[in-house]
């Protein structure tokens, strides 16, 4: 009996879980069928996954001719490797002092970074563009990657993360005469690795699909980024052309797929880890 109930609740469980991926998975799904569609088959009423008519290497060419989609992926890749280095400059030995190091004020500043966890980045857009206008760094790579150095987030999750390496670590490394500057990048830098693989992970993906940033603080097309650069193909006169716009937007989001699967299980090892005491 507890056998029959067991199996009952784990296949209820699964059927939920897999109607959930079923959910997500659908437009991703409805993307691909419509970047291999011709646009005669696109607006067609009745639902259609495989077209009659491949149009695979006309929606696929038009993407990289009709707008310098390679230009706007070398300006993601840029951004975010940028941004994603720096942030773990910053984070690394701030969330290493708000873990180990014991100084007056401690448990205020991360109460501060808390706090700071709560501010929507929209709430200080328009602030930020009146600031980068006066240092006139607006319209540039600086204006995309400043912004975005110190993660409040990425400084939450690798202090948590140090609070689980033992004290005595840290200890023999001070006896060995390292500075704490040496310990955050010798001794935390290595047992961090499954933590700032999972913070990449959300990182990259955050500012490689950002939309609203860019669109501000951008003009010049050569610096567009994958999401920015989307609108390429969408005509006032002509129309918009789903077929290519569809395969770009394949384009832009398989770099992120292939990254997550190659990094998951250092993702799940860094989220669950940063949980335990």
């Amino acid at each position: 009996m507890n056998t029959h109930s067991s199996f009952l609740r784990a296949t209820l469980r699964h059927g939920v879980l897999l109607a959930g991926v079923a959910v997500v998975l659908l437009p991703f799904a409805w993307m691909i069928a419509t970047s291999l569609k011709p646009d005669a088959e696109i607006f067609i009423s009745e639902i259609r996954w495989w077209p009659q008519t491949l149009h695979v290497v006309e929606n696929y060419s038009q993407a990289f001719t009709r707008a310098p989609l390679a230009r706007f992926l070398l300006n993601g890749v840029i951004v975010t490797v940028s941004i994603f280095a720096l942030q773990v400059l910053v984070a690394l030995p701030a969330a290493y002092a708000l873990a180990k190091l014991r100084f007056r004020g401690r448990e205020a500043l991360f109460a501060l970074v808390l706090l700071c966890l709560l501010i929507p980045p929209h709430a200080i857009a328009v602030p930020l563009f009146l600031l980068f206008h006066h240092l006139g760094i607006l319209d540039s790579y600086a204006a995309l990657i400043v912004p975005w150095v110190i993660s409040v987030f990425g400084i939450f999750l690798m202090r948590q993360f140090f609070m689980t390496v033992p004290d005595d670590l840290i200890d023999a490394a001070r006896m060995d005469g390292m500075s704490e500057f040496a310990i955050v990048w010798r001794v935390m830098l290595p047992t961090a690795i499954p933590a700032i693989t999972a913070f990449g992970i959300f990182s990259v993906i955050a500012h490689w699909n950002d939309y609203f940033w860019p669109l501000i603080a951008l003009n010049s097309e050569q610096y567009y980024t994958p999401p920015l650069g989307v609108i390429s193909f969408r005509n006032q006169e002509a129309g918009t052309s789903y077929g290519p716009l569809m395969a770009a937007a394949t384009v832009i989001i398989a770099p992120l797929v292939v990254a997550f699967l190659v990094a998951q299980r250092r993702f799940i090892e860094g989220i669950a880890f940063t949980g335990l005491k």
